[in-house]
């Protein structure tokens, strides 16, 4: 199979390097983490004029048309500088989902606004009990008035990334069932600054931005339903599986960087008047590291050509399996990084902990080694 990338997606890949070289030095990454809103709206405009916020949107709505490896060339460009603006969020996730499940009306209204870097979407899907079970959904939406009126909707979201900034949010909610039940989730396209919507914002530990969202009594209008009634787990399993493709790809940008990083550190480190690089033993811990990342690189290649798979089978058992390999490999690499640098490593001043820290978050992400590692194996027992 053919891995190279095309010429279109060269340009792309080196555009946002320079971008990047350019105006989101380590020092500069810095002040943006520690203003108040945790990213900054001027990159979102150059990363939407360069068209990386479009570029895996429906051409009829303004975007590129690509697909999941147009996706991994900007996340690996984003991991490298450990960019910390919504893109998972508010792309792969949110106008995703809208892209596949929403109606022309509700795609015209918001792809064009999300492609320019005007509208920022987010999925609130997580529950403070649901622990990777995304079935577990408990907050409810019960109609309001005759069929196709509207829905009230009361309940609880927590960890929803890039929520804090968000225009629109993408909730589910119960229309029908128990928590745990794979039917009876449905989507709702939900205005942030709506009555009854409370968020609470914070900054995680890899310096991203995220929210706890509360809906009490938040009525919304028939149309504000994406996809079909009672659809939606199924949609959020393939929009997280996308998810899950996307931070991958961030992870090789950041396994990369965290090679370099520790490969410049043990060449001026000296110990015993030598350059600790010199030792055989840290040469063949840096090999390793990058064995790792080239063999976390041909899996998340894979996934990247399954993900848009209509067999949805596959698409489980690759996902889980990728997820699994490439999380195992970031805590490998990670940890090796810590290790050559010693206490430096794990100090605010030094890049490299801030990489380790992204990559321990990207572990943890959509569910951890240990999570994917039970479920490819339950769905080979169940052959699904």
């Amino acid at each position: 199979m053919n891995f190279d990338f095309s010429e279109e997606q060269s340009q792309l890949r080196e555009a946002l390097g320079r971008l990047l070289d350019r105006g989101y030095a380590f020092d500069k990454r810095k002040q943006i983490i520690a203003s108040d809103a945790g990213w900054s709206r001027a990159l979102w405009r150059q990363l939407a004029e360069l068209g990386a916020l479009s570029i895996a949107l429906p051409e009829p709505h303004g975007g590129a048309g690509g697909g999941a490896v147009d996706t991994l060339v900007v996340m690996e460009a984003l991991g490298r500088r450990l960019v910390v603006e919504p893109y998972v969020p508010a792309i792969v996730l949110g106008a995703g989902l809208v892209a596949r499940a929403g109606s022309d009306a509700q795609r015209a209204r918001l792809l064009p606004r999300v492609g320019s870097g005007e509208h920022l979407l987010a999925l609130a899907h997580d529950e403070p009990d649901s622990r990777y079970e995304l079935a577990r959904v408990a907050t409810r939406a019960r109609p309001e008035g005759g069929a196709g009126a509207g829905f009230v909707l009361d309940g609880t979201k927590t960890l929803v990334l890039g929520g804090g900034a968000a225009d629109t949010l993408i909730v589910s909610a119960r229309t029908a069932g128990d928590p745990g039940d794979p039917d009876g989730v449905s989507l709702f396209l939900v205005d942030a600054g709506a009555p009854g919507v409370s968020r609470l914002g914070y900054q995680t530990q890899d310096n991203h931005r995220a929210a706890d969202v509360t809906l009490t009594g938040v009525r919304v209008g028939g149309d504000a339903l994406l996809g079909p009634a009672g659809g939606g787990a199924a949609l959020v399993e393939h929009a997280i599986e996308h998810g899950i493709a996307a931070v991958c790809a961030e992870s090789l940008g950041v396994m990369a960087m965290l090679v370099e990083l520790t490969a410049g550190y043990v060449k001026t480190r000296k110990q015993f008047g030598v350059p600790i690089g010199s030792f055989q033993a840290l040469q063949h811990r840096l090999a390793d590291m990058l064995m790792r990342v080239e063999s976390a690189r041909s899996m998340t290649y894979l996934l990247t050509t399954t993900v848009d798979s209509a067999d949805a089978a596959t698409r489980r058992r690759t996902t889980a399996a990728v997820k699994a390999m490439v999380s195992q490999a970031g805590r490998f690499v990670g940890q090796g990084a810590i290790q050559l640098h010693g206490g430096i490593g794990v100090t605010d001043e030094a890049p490299v902990s801030h990489y380790f820290k992204r990559m321990t978050a990207i572990t943890m992400m959509f569910g951890d080694a240990d999570h994917h590692v039970a479920r490819f194996s339950d769905l080979m027992e169940r052959g699904a």
